[in-house]
């Protein structure tokens, strides 16, 4: 149950998470302009609708423009990305009395108040951009406002961490992109990199850095958490990690039996490169050969306990993954929990400012030093 106390805490609060994977889920679906979904109604098959949001009292949602890396290996990852992004432009024109674009913390601000969410977007891989700065700032002027460098696999300019490295960090040309990110006000996302390259990007950034959907890897020995050493350089760069909700990566049983996840995907894909069907199938069948317990929600505010002890209650937040994974933990089913969260938090004995932060101020302080770096260094 949640308490009056922290309904109230929930109430005051401008949540904002950094990751949701909806616009994909959409597009699988129903094709790239989702023509017969209408999120106005429940939706069973996803985490996410427009009634759930609002129990949820989201306020702010980056949503993923995410295509997969097998893309650019058929020259599709900048038409899709394209696509996705339109997609999400689309959401927010054809709910107009929910959504609405948002561009700076400004917008996200304004649009709270009005009572909508305030919407923005992330593309999720560095691939999107075909090893182009002049994409990169396209994509800007498109409304992308956080680019995660990688997704599952190594470009050449940045390393994955769920693949073997092919830049051993960041490149110049990463390094490049990155400051480029810097100048426009682009949040840098280190989710899903190798911390060879976490490292070499908070070296390179003049800005602080996001990790949109990732938590840490001193409670789950999973790839795709932050560990202890890059935590501490994350508190010197005033950045945030935003916890993943997805079991696999949370729970110990879930990292141990998930490690392999990403390596089985892309030789499932190697295997079925034109039989979207039978890549899904086997990979189904074998997830629930390495089945795992989902855990409960607790395991997530663990998470948020630790990153607050190694860097500090300014650099954590909240990056759920919803609609992109396929387990959570219990009590955390969809986007209507997070009042949940805030009665945890506040159970933990974190402070009404202390949650606020967690649940979106932390992320909203990035955005606006990012915008403040970018301000500052088109200045003569």
């Amino acid at each position: 149950m949640v308490s009056e106390e922290a309904w109230a805490i929930h109430r005051e609060a401008l949540l904002i998470d950094g990751h949701n994977d909806l616009p994909w889920e959409l597009r699988d679906a129903d094709g790239p302009g989702f023509k017969t979904i209408d999120l106005r109604k429940p939706q069973k098959r996803f985490h996410t609708d427009i009634e759930r949001l609002r129990q949820g009292l989201v306020g702010a949602q980056f949503w993923s423009a995410y295509v997969p890396v097998s893309y650019s290996k058929k020259g599709l990852a900048v038409k899709a990305t394209l696509e996705q992004i339109d997609l999400i432009h689309e959401l927010a024109r054809r709910y107009p009395d929910t959504f609405e674009m948002a561009y700076s913390t400004d917008d996200i601000r304004r649009i709270h108040k009005k009572g909508k969410i305030a919407s923005l977007i992330g593309i999720e891989g560095g691939h999107a951009i075909d090893n182009s700065i002049h994409l990169l700032r396209n994509y800007y002027r498109l409304g992308v406002r956080y680019m995660t460098l990688t997704h599952s696999e190594s470009l050449d300019w940045a390393d994955s961490c769920s693949d073997e490295p092919k830049a051993h960090g960041l490149t110049e040309f990463g390094v490049q992109v990155v400051q480029e990110m810097n100048r426009l006000g682009m949040l840098v996302d280190l989710s899903h990199v190798s911390p060879q390259t976490m490292k070499a990007a908070l070296r390179a950034t003049k800005a602080p850095v996001i990790f949109s959907h990732s938590s840490a890897q001193a409670i789950a020995d999973h790839p795709r958490n932050v560990p202890d050493e890059v935590l501490k350089l994350v508190k010197k760069n005033r950045g945030v990690v935003m916890v993943n909700f997805f079991s696999g990566f949370v729970t110990p049983e879930g990292a141990r039996a998930m490690k392999k996840m990403f390596e089985v995907s892309r030789e499932l894909k190697r295997q079925y490169p034109d039989d979207e069907a039978k890549f899904r199938d086997e990979f189904r069948a074998w997830a629930r050969a390495n089945d795992y317990p989902a855990g409960d929600i607790r395991i997530i505010v663990d998470h948020i306990d630790h990153i607050v002890k190694v860097a500090g209650i300014d650099c954590v937040g909240l990056g759920s993954d919803f609609d992109g994974v396929s387990k959570l933990p219990r009590g955390m089913d969809d986007v209507s929990c997070y009042p949940k969260l805030t009665q945890l938090l506040l159970d933990r004995g974190y402070t009404k400012e202390e949650i606020h932060k967690i649940l979106g101020g932390n992320v909203l302080r990035v955005l606006a030093e990012a915008e403040k770096v970018s301000r500052e260094w088109s200045q003569p």
